[in-house]
């Protein structure tokens, strides 16, 4: 049955997108492993150069110690990371008030990212499709297992519990405006095993808007089961581009042979 169900979607006229992700501390590029043990991957610029290169569907930016710092994202750097950009691009952290979400726009991202803002105002998303669409607004959700099986959402770069189940949340944050659910396991991250396949199928099973799966590629399979047992609509990746021979490049054209609907190399 579930191999049907899986075949049903995998012949979807939904176009997959594949999203890289930098994340930033410290002015460098990062990578680390559920959310911790980071180690240094470079300049942001030219990896975004890279990644423009490539085609990338979409690039999402982070910088992922702005929320636990309690200051303003690098803006600086998300300006001149948009001016290397032909592809749709994505900034986020630290996100707190609309001037944040006015500022970036301004500096050329075509969406924001909004996690631990959203959490602690959720009137934000709101305030935010109204002001610049529904779909400029990205709520990022950081999902860890629980000892008793269940899911829970983090913030503050997966470093503070809130009692929230991501697939509500993920509801609700859709009823409020969002336009797109970018969804990470702080279980997977960083670990190169593959998505977790049960937290993105319930949230995207349970929200008609796209969810982009992101935390625990390591090979190309995974891109296709984010997608085909997983639901998601996109998927996101860092580890894989980082340190394997991968690119954007050879994971187009492996989902195309999977039978799935990737853009195509324009």
């Amino acid at each position: 049955m579930e191999q049907i169900a899986d075949k049903m979607f995998n012949t979807s006229n939904l176009k997959i997108r594949i999203v890289p992700i930098l994340l930033l501390r410290k002015g460098r590029c990062v990578k680390g492993v559920n959310f911790e043990n980071y180690r240094d991957t470079g300049n942001p610029i030219k990896a975004a150069k890279v990644y423009d290169s490539q085609k990338a569907d979409e690039l999402i930016f982070l910088d992922i110690t702005a929320s636990g710092e309690d200051r303003p994202i690098f803006f600086e750097t998300i300006s001149k990371v948009a001016e290397q950009c032909f592809m749709p691009f994505t900034a986020g952290g630290g996100i707190r008030t609309l001037t944040d979400i006015r500022k970036l726009v301004e500096l050329g991202s075509d969406k924001v990212s909004i996690n631990t803002g959203a959490i602690e105002k959720p009137d934000l998303i709101t305030a935010a499709s109204q002001d610049f669409g529904s779909q400029c607004v990205v709520v990022s959700i950081d999902a860890k297992k629980t000892q008793d099986g269940k899911y829970e959402v983090y913030s503050h770069s997966g470093k503070t519990p809130t009692g929230l189940d991501p697939t509500a949340w993920a509801k609700e944050a859709e009823k409020l405006g969002a336009g797109e659910i970018l969804l990470t396991s702080i279980d997977k991250e960083g670990t190169r095993t593959g998505y977790d396949l049960e937290l993105i199928r319930k949230v995207s099973d349970a929200v008609d808007i796209p969810v982009i799966a992101n935390g625990g590629v390591g090979n190309l399979q995974h891109l296709v089961d984010g997608v085909v047992k997983g639901h998601a609509s996109a998927v996101a990746l860092a580890s894989m581009f980082h340190f394997t021979d991968q690119s954007t490049i050879k994971a187009r054209a492996y989902m195309k042979e999977a039978g799935l609907n990737v853009r195509p190399d324009w």
